[in-house]
């Protein structure tokens, strides 16, 4: 038995599982949906994980967990906001993980993405053409590491950009020179706001006009979209207007069974932060639908989806917090420590009650040790057993 405390301050009693999980083992590549994980790093307790300097990372660890994902039959989506980007993992140190992931990718046959930003620009920002050359930058180093590059929505572009028209100019400058297709990637503010007004426009319908044109002036050059606004609806209409041959990734970390699974009209691939701590069960799940088995994916996806609505709530940007803690908890690393110190930027009911979740979806291989260290991590603030 376990205290676990509340918003309130109560205390209250939670028996943990004892038996270990029967969770699905590794196995290839989902076929009838790409699936990727949104990995998270891991910070190296010893180092600076404070918000002061550039974070320090333990590269064994985090380079494990993208294998463990592999292993599953995962694809891995790098250096995206999972990774903490902008958020304590500053631009050096993000091709550093682009390059050594690009290199275990390679080593094991994974499958990778990585996020291509404009990072390095600091405010006051310059121009248009100083935003489009931060981009070309990032896009010819992951291109020159043998990975396809998801285009991300950029703090310096909202910033300076004034209208649709300054949208249009840089990713079509972008998607002109691209090597290969790349994923384009919408990040709403729930995430990061300093992207509100993307696309030229508060308006979501006048933002999506803008999105979808620049796809389809280049259709060739987009292997698909990434849609992290958190709207099933505004998702379904947006990949129905979708050139052929163009994917939706769902990042919608509310509703992605349904989108998933689609409807008569299509469905969404999945580029997931939640997928980083359901890694098995996302696995298993499609490819039960890979099988025909619809019912059987929503099985499995459709209980996890409390988990991933209490991780995602509001300030929506710190779900990372209790990412990791879980992976921690899972026994994927060491400590609970995150670059930025952004391990403090969750109460200690929200972590609790994350443990609660995930524990009883059965995501720890051994609940004996996940109870032994949400008991230390309690203990240290005051909650005794």
């Amino acid at each position: 038995m376990i205290r676990l405390p509340d918003a309130s301050g109560a205390l209250r009693a939670y028996t943990p599982r004892e038996a270990p999980p029967v969770m699905p083992d590794g196995g290839p590549p989902p076929a009838s949906r790409a699936v990727l994980a949104a990995a998270h790093v891991v910070a190296d307790p010893f180092g600076n994980t404070t918000g002061h300097g550039p974070a320090d990372l333990d590269w064994e660890a985090t380079l494990a967990f993208r294998r463990y994902l592999w292993a599953h039959g995962l694809g891995v989506a790098e250096a995206m906001d999972t990774a903490q980007r902008g958020m304590g993992l500053d631009a050096p140190l993000a091709a550093e993980l682009v390059r050594r992931s690009a290199a275990e990718a390679k080593a094991v046959g994974g499958h990778l993405v990585c996020g291509a930003g404009t990072d390095q620009l600091t405010p006051p920002y310059g121009p248009l053409a100083d935003v489009a050359a931060a981009y070309e930058q990032q896009l010819a180093h992951i291109e020159g590491h043998g990975a396809t590059a998801v285009v991300m929505a950029s703090r310096a572009l909202a910033a300076v950009a004034t209208e649709a028209d300054h949208y249009r100019e840089v990713y079509g400058r972008l998607l002109r020179q691209t090597a290969g297709p790349v994923i384009l990637h919408w990040l709403g503010p729930m995430f990061d706001p300093a992207l509100e007004g993307y696309w030229g426009s508060t308006d979501l319908d006048t933002a999506t006009d803008t999105f979808l044109d620049i796809v389809a002036d280049r259709p060739d050059k987009v292997d698909g979209v990434k849609v992290s606004l958190l709207d099933a609806d505004r998702e379904r209409a947006l990949r129905r207007r979708l050139p052929a041959g163009v994917r939706c990734y769902t990042g919608d970390d509310f509703h992605y069974p349904e989108l998933i699974e689609g409807d008569a009209h299509g469905h969404s691939d999945a580029l997931l932060g939640v997928f980083d701590p359901l890694a098995p069960l996302a696995a298993h799940a499609t490819r039960l639908l890979d099988a025909g088995g619809r019912q059987g994916f929503r099985a499995v996806l459709d209980p996890t989806v409390t988990l991933a609505r209490h991780l995602f709530e509001p300030p929506t940007r710190y779900y990372k917090t209790g990412v990791v803690l879980l992976a921690w908890l899972a026994g994927h690393q060491g400590a609970f420590a995150m670059a930025g110190g952004l391990h403090s930027a969750r109460s200690l009911p929200h972590l609790a009650r994350a443990y609660e979740l995930a524990d009883g979806l059965g995501l720890f291989p051994d609940p004996g040790r996940a109870e032994e260290r949400m008991a230390r991590l309690l203990a240290v603030h005051g909650v005794e057993r």
